[in-house]
């Protein structure tokens, strides 16, 4: 079942932040993760909800979505990302098809 790690950013440092963003792109390929939505415009349609920043990375697995989040290649891009952004970050299943 894929899963989904849903991130709202508030970047403190938009220049050390873009230095994360080149990290961040190759650590994925080996928990075969992939960026669904990465800092697009939003449009809030109900509630008080207004993130500044949204990534929504996509994996096969909740397990390789953790594992990617633990990993030693990431963990340099995070502890940068840590110290230029505010985040709150999720990990969702998705929803199995049928049809």
């Amino acid at each position: 079942m894929p899963a989904y790690i849903i991130v709202q950013v508030e970047v403190q440092d938009p220049v050390r932040y873009e230095d994360y963003k080149k990290m961040t792109t190759g650590t994925l390929a080996k928990y075969r993760g992939q960026f669904i939505v990465r800092g697009a415009k939003t449009e809030t349609l109900e509630g008080e909800w207004d993130p500044k920043r949204l990534v929504v990375l996509e994996f096969p697995t909740k397990e390789l979505a953790r594992a990617w989040w633990a990993s030693e290649e990431y963990a340099p891009a995070k502890l940068l990302r840590q110290q230029t952004a505010k985040t709150k970050m999720i990990l969702v299943e998705g929803y199995e098809r049928t049809t």
